[in-house]
């Protein structure tokens, strides 16, 4: 990839002033790598290179220059995506910020796409998934304007920011905020993050760790003190996607079709991999609404009315929930559909009803739900995961 003249300016002008800063980071998913990144940082100019799969395996290089408040002025990213079409496999993206607007500039073999946004004098700051070192500035501009305007303790910082992988045209700047804690604890949310993300700070504002437990996204990050392979692992990932068929969600969505007697059923989920991670009391919380599953709502369909564990269900598509306890799990039918995830209203839920809860010899690696009949009139509705099995009788309901 081609590097940009103020960055080589920058690393070979200032040398006499000022010390260069080399870094990383690595984020996993569970015992899965899905970022790892190369940080040089001199001055007011960071460097970086970096590859994630998340899902789709991207190889980055990027430049940016910061303002004397920490956020960014100017970002020039090249991007390689091993597995898109010819014409789109390498981009370019150019971002322009000032105090009132981000103007960025996309190139690749489709043409050049340009747009414009006001920031309202909002902070501007880059934001993408994996990439680690844009948490950190995204946290230290946070944090100097905490700083520079004596906001008080407990107070969110306002943020806007704005997107390099998603199609701008349809995703301008978002909203996000940043509450600085004590013992150099600092919480995120945004708008694309669904949920609350937690760092830990250096008293330099650099970014030690970063937990995604309590978001979509649940990485865990720490920093690395020497430089990762990026180009090795880079290459490492891509052969893999390759091997597998190229991209594949990181939880896939799939089907289940299934009969009881005359009655169909269609179940539509993700299925989450275990990825050695502990599943019950950490992945999903205790006592706390699970989307059963990942991405957007479990979809379930029944063809006729049916009793599901005791709940009462007329034929239609509804959501399915669990909340699971330390000693049994609840199943919960709401009406709502074709929501994300993360949100269940349980003002349009049918019913909730008791599953059994049961652990298994054999652990399931794929989040799996089943529809099993046991005879003309009735069946199971099962989900496995792990080392656990959750069970709710199904009865089609008298005609």
């Amino acid at each position: 990839m081609r590097r940009f003249v103020f960055g080589l300016l920058a690393l070979a002008g200032c040398g006499t002033t000022q010390s260069s800063e080399q870094y990383g980071f690595v984020a996993r998913l569970g015992r899965d790598t899905v970022s790892v990144e190369s940080v040089t940082r001199r001055g007011n100019n960071v460097i970086s290179d970096e590859v994630d799969r998340f899902p789709r395996v991207r190889q980055r290089h990027t430049e940016i220059e910061l303002g004397e408040d920490g956020s960014i002025r100017r970002l020039v990213m090249d991007i390689r995506t091993p597995s898109e079409a010819e014409n789109e496999r390498a981009r370019r993206v150019e971002v322009e910020v000032s105090n009132d607007s981000v103007r960025i500039t996309k190139r690749d073999g489709n043409g050049t796409r340009r747009r414009s946004f006001a920031t309202a004098g909002g902070i501007a700051m880059a934001h993408l998934p994996q990439m680690y070192s844009l948490y950190e500035l995204y946290f230290d501009a946070a944090l100097r304007r905490v700083k520079a305007s004596g906001l008080a303790d407990g107070e969110r910082v306002p943020m806007r920011q704005f997107y390099i992988d998603r199609e701008f045209d349809n995703f301008p700047l978002h909203r996000g905020s940043v509450l600085p804690l004590p013992g150099g604890k600092v919480e995120i949310r945004h708008d694309w993050l669904a949920g609350t993300g937690s760092a830990t700070l250096d008293s330099s504002n650099r970014l030690l760790t970063y937990s995604g437990a309590g978001t979509t996204y649940k990485v865990e990050v720490e920093r690395l003190a020497e430089l990762p392979d990026v180009k090795g692992i880079g290459a490492r990932f891509a052969a893999l996607e390759t091997a597998n068929g190229r991209m594949k969600q990181l939880s896939v969505r799939d089907t289940v079709r299934a009969t009881i007697g005359s009655t169909t059923f269609l179940v539509d989920y993700s299925r989450p991999l275990m990825r050695g991670r502990v599943l019950l009391g950490d992945v999903i919380p205790y006592d706390q609404v699970w989307r059963t599953g990942a991405n957007a709502a479990t979809q379930f369909t029944t063809s006729t009315p049916i009793n599901l564990s005791g709940i009462r269900v007329p034929a239609g598509t509804y959501t399915l929930w669990t909340i699971p306890r330390r000693d049994a799990v609840e199943l919960v039918v709401n009406t709502q559909t074709g929501q994300w995830g993360t949100g269940y209203n349980p003002a349009h839920n049918l019913g909730r009803a008791s599953m059994k809860s049961e652990s298994v010899p054999t652990v399931a690696e794929k989040f799996t739900i089943s529809v099993a009949p046991i005879d003309m009139r009735r069946g199971s509705l099962i989900m496995e995961w792990g080392p656990f099995r959750w069970t709710a009788p199904v009865e089609i309901a008298p005609g």
